[in-house]
């Protein structure tokens, strides 16, 4: 008999797979992520529904909605790995491939943006002027102000959770949790610089071409360091409650993971965004 076999024996497991309990949480987060999505769209286009006119609070209630379904369906998901010991090897397995998918489907959906932006930058249409920065951008974001600063912040962060990661798998508990608080302030400081970058810009998402794929290439980025800043978030949670061990923690290798992924994001777009726009 294998270690693996012995391992989900001795916990209780009758077969190495494990067999998902029926859920109400997908049906509902899926209900609450169309009531956030579907109430931008109706805010944005002005729409009323009778004489039903909530503004920004139909997308509101819906994040809400999102962010408390994350929250249960996360509870649930930790249940089942560190107390019930439901996650075998095989699952782990299976885990691990499902996040390398997932941050492979991320890879395509930041190649669209800059698709979109290379295409414009390196062949400028004659109604831009045949220049890049088109000619109605007066003014561009400086690379080596405010990005440089933010792209020192994330390489750092990498470090730090590398530190985390490094000190869960020599069994230290102390290390883990600094490197996780260091990392999830550093992904906050990150955050606050673009949001002050974002409101002294000299141009909005309206400014033609080079204006949307600024802000839409940079702004899901930045999204995505505020999903990573909470999945960070939780993983510090988890760890001062000792759910992570040298040999069980891949929740914290999945959060790592989609950090560094993030970092290597950021660096293209320094150098894509930032310094070759600017020029």
């Amino acid at each position: 008999m294998s270690h693996d076999e012995i391992e989900y024996k001795d916990s209780g497991i009758p077969q190495p797979y494990h067999l998902v309990e029926p859920s109400i949480w997908p049906i509902l987060g899926a209900f609450a992520a169309g009531l956030m999505m579907g109430g931008m769209i109706l805010f944005m286009h002005k729409v009323k529904i009778g004489s039903l006119d909530l503004g920004w609070g139909w997308p509101i209630i819906g994040l809400v909605g999102v962010l408390a379904i994350m929250a249960v369906w996360w509870r649930d998901i930790i249940s089942e790995a560190t107390f019930q010991k439901l996650h075998s090897p095989l699952v782990k397995l299976g885990l691990r491939y499902g996040m390398a998918l997932f941050i492979a489907s991320e890879v395509m959906f930041f190649s669209a943006f800059f698709w979109a932006y290379y295409s414009a930058a390196l062949y400028p249409p004659a109604i831009f002027g045949g220049t890049w920065p088109p000619n109605n951008i007066a003014e561009t974001v400086a690379p080596f102000d405010m990005p440089f600063m933010m792209t020192l912040i994330l390489l750092l962060s990498g470090t730090t959770v590398t530190w985390a990661h490094h000190a869960i798998v020599h069994g230290d508990k102390r290390g883990l949790i600094n490197g996780l608080a260091c990392t999830v302030a550093l992904g906050v400081s990150f955050s606050l610089c673009q949001a002050y970058e974002y409101t002294h810009a000299e141009f909005g998402l309206t400014a033609g071409i080079y204006g949307s794929t600024f802000y839409m290439a940079t702004g899901f980025h930045g999204l995505h360091v505020i999903i990573g800043t909470i999945f960070l978030a939780v993983c510090l949670w988890r760890a001062k409650q000792g759910h992570f061990t040298k040999d069980s923690h891949f929740g914290l290798e999945a959060a790592a993971w989609y950090w560094h992924f993030v970092d290597v994001v950021w660096l293209f777009l320094f150098v894509s965004v930032y310094w070759y726009g600017s020029r």
